[in-house]
């Protein structure tokens, strides 16, 4: 063991956060197995050799020998396409690996590599209830995983330091590779979160380089010591620095005590280079998730791009998630978008698990297509476009289909165990998409839960994050609660570009979780709240062009119709004065735009119209009666090459007490 230490970082004040990726556009993860095998064990790192082959390692089991011992680790041999793979038993138990830890400890294959047709594995010691993992070493074999030969006098890192190593898989006999090195990635402490606390949580992912040739020599590994931006490489493991640290918690709480909690995110896994997109692909886990992270470098900057969330719920065979996730560049197609991974859910023979055995399924990637929106006004369901991916936080059901099927019948739900303040639904793109609506319809309340507790809100993804989207407005009143079961509505905003929506609330019931029958996103020729009846100050959705006072009336004394009006009121000379809003339009459209204006004696023009980008149609009107609503209306002819425009209801200040009220305002597509 060369520069070890037994030294954990002190815990940090605030939680670090991996930051989201913003060159993901969509991410679909499959809810179970597609593809199993005739085996018994878990974990199943894995290499694909220059013969073709694909070599992998199991703990705790038969491996393909179903008739044959249990082993705490043993390797075999891959034949064969991803539906009708066969495997042959190589090597197991002490020809693999040896213990160096005394008091409960065993082997487990963490990582393997393929240099060539020469293997490389990495074996850990882990303690027998999981918790800690004190040593590791990796061993080697030149006869296709035949034989193996390891350094005899002690394992290769110890004290919990870089004990749980995978590799960097850079397809077939390591032939991506961009240099003459081996990458080896590594957790301190255990494996994954120390359910027993018996270490510190594993939160900070570390990196290392070997040269391809001297992989089994731990006098030629160095470890990342730099940035993403500056790497710099150190001999003392002691000068190792994080590629990666992501400090979430999740499933803090649950209803029941006696499932795993409060839960840290970075695992063992894997990560792929995935040559066709240019990326790094990291695959990990949690007890009930699976957390998928990217770079564009071995060393970063990893960012998080997808959480597949399978509920804490026993949902098997349907839905299930599992631990050991890898994502094997054997099955990644040519485009680098489709691609399997494996993940294992405990236990064995006799009464094996759904996947306690090498187990596939399918993970799909879109990256981001750079540019704007380009999607135009039209009554198109968003939501049901072919590139467009559901997204939920969790999910009962194996997938979200139910959202997008044009029935109120069928339904959604998130109950998933936990003891959750939110629960969201939405959509995902992998381009930016113009969009100002979204309709949704709520789902059949259960007696434990499944409504929102108040009314909830749109988010849109922008830059890979989620914000809340500004001047929304939702219609009709939502009702809260088992009341509002099976009711539909409507929550219009301002035009936003994004690559996501959502709507998100608070989860209620005793069991905290939500449920939604139907969800749509679409860009729409629309103005927002023309009586201003939800409206209480100028801002996103109403503006003002103008100095003079502004504001909103209420009670309905002051109103055309309902219970507010806008106003204006000045009794200087300021010139015209605008309420204004703007919209998405139908380039070379007409639109007909129109209000009631009520003015005082003073005011002599009032204007109504619409102005865009190197251009303008305002119609000005004398008022015929003072002191009373009359009805205005202009026709705007869109020129061709707008989509946006912005409308102007208003009116002269030219001097005296000059009051305007407004109220009503409409906006329709006129034919021809």
């Amino acid at each position: 063991m060369i520069g070890a230490s037994s030294a954990w970082a002190e815990p940090r004040a605030t939680r670090q956060e991996a930051e989201p990726s913003d060159w993901i556009g969509t991410a679909w993860i499959e809810s179970a197995e597609r593809y199993g095998t005739a085996a018994d064990g878990d974990l199943w790192p894995s290499c694909w050799a220059d013969d073709d082959n694909l070599y992998s390692a199991w703990g705790d089991g038969r491996g393909f020998d179903l008739d044959g011992a249990f082993f705490d680790i043993g390797v075999a041999k891959l034949t064969g396409p991803a539906d009708d793979l066969a495997g042959a038993n190589l090597a197991v138990g002490d020809d693999v690996g040896r213990v160096w830890t005394t008091g409960g400890y065993s082997r487990k294959p963490t990582g393997m590599v393929c240099v060539g047709n020469t293997l490389y594995l990495a074996v850990q010691d882990l303690s027998h209830n999981f918790d800690d993992a004190p040593a590791a070493t990796i061993a080697k074999s030149e006869d296709g995983g035949k034989t193996w030969t390891w350094d005899e006098t002690g394992p290769m890192f110890d004290d919990h330091v870089f004990t749980t190593i995978w590799f960097a898989d850079y397809g077939k006999g390591g032939a991506w590779a961009p240099d003459g090195y081996v990458y080896a990635y590594g957790l301190d402490g255990n494996w994954r979160d120390s359910y027993r606390d018996t270490v510190p949580d594993p939160t900070d992912l570390f990196l290392a380089r070997v040269p391809a040739e001297q992989v089994a020599d731990r006098t030629a590994w160095e470890f990342f010591s730099g940035t993403a931006s500056a790497p710099a490489w150190s001999a003392q493991i002691d000068d190792r620095k994080p590629v990666l640290t992501d400090e979430r918690r999740v499933y803090q709480r649950m209803f029941d005590q006696g499932l795993r909690n409060d839960l840290s995110v970075l695992s063992q896994g894997h990560v792929l280079y995935d040559k066709p997109l240019g990326r790094y692909l990291y695959s990990s886990w949690s007890e009930y998730a699976h957390h998928l992270y990217e770079a564009p470098q071995p060393w970063g900057p990893w960012r998080r791009m997808a959480d597949r969330d399978y509920t804490a719920l026993n949902l098997q065979p349907e839905i299930f998630g599992g631990y050991g996730t890898t994502l094997p560049s054997k099955f990644l197609s040519e485009d680098g978008r489709s691609m399997l991974l494996q993940s294992n859910v405990c236990c064995g023979l006799p009464n094996p698990s759904v996947s306690y055995h090498y187990s596939l399924r399918r993970v799909e990637l879109v990256p981001l297509r750079d540019g704007p929106a380009d999607n135009p006004v039209a009554d198109v369901d968003l939501g049901r476009r072919d590139d467009a991916v559901p997204v939920s936080k969790s999910a009962r059901q194996p997938d979200l289909e139910a959202l997008r099927d044009g029935s109120a019948k069928s339904q959604v739900d998130d109950r998933d165990g936990e003891v959750k303040d939110q629960g969201w639904w939405g959509y995902t793109w992998p381009e930016q998409v113009d969009l100002n609506r979204v309709d949704f319809t709520t789902g059949r309340a259960g007696r434990d839960g499944g409504w929102f507790v108040s009314t909830p809100k749109v988010q849109a993804r922008v830059d890979g994050r989620w914000v809340d989207v500004r001047g929304q407005l939702i219609s009709p009143a939502f009702v809260a609660g088992r009341a509002g079961a099976r009711k539909a509505y409507t929550l219009r905003f301002p035009t936003v570009s994004a690559t996501g929506v959502r709507l998100i609330g608070p989860a209620g019931g005793d069991h905290r979780y939500t449920s939604l029958a139907e969800l749509s996103a679409s860009h729409r020729q629309q103005l927002i709240d023309g009586g201003f009846e939800q409206t209480s100050d100028y801002g996103p959705v109403w503006g003002f062009e103008g100095k003079a006072g502004h504001g909103f009336d209420g009670g309905g004394n002051l109103s055309h119709s309902g219970e507010k009006n806008a106003w204006v009121r000045t009794s200087e000379t300021l010139g015209e004065q605008y309420v204004t809003q703007r919209i998405s339009v139908v380039p070379g459209s007409k639109i007909e735009l129109s209000g009631w204006f009520r003015t005082s004696a003073v005011v002599r023009r009032v204007m109504i119209g619409a102005r865009w980008e190197g251009g303008e149609s305002i119609k000005e009107v004398a008022p015929t009666v003072a002191d009373s609503y009359l009805k205005q209306s202009t026709v705007i002819e869109v020129p061709e090459g707008v989509d946006t425009i912005t409308v102007l209801l208003g009116y002269g200040a030219d001097g005296g007490d000059a009051i305007l009220q407004l109220d009503d305002i409409a906006l329709r597509a006129v034919e021809g």
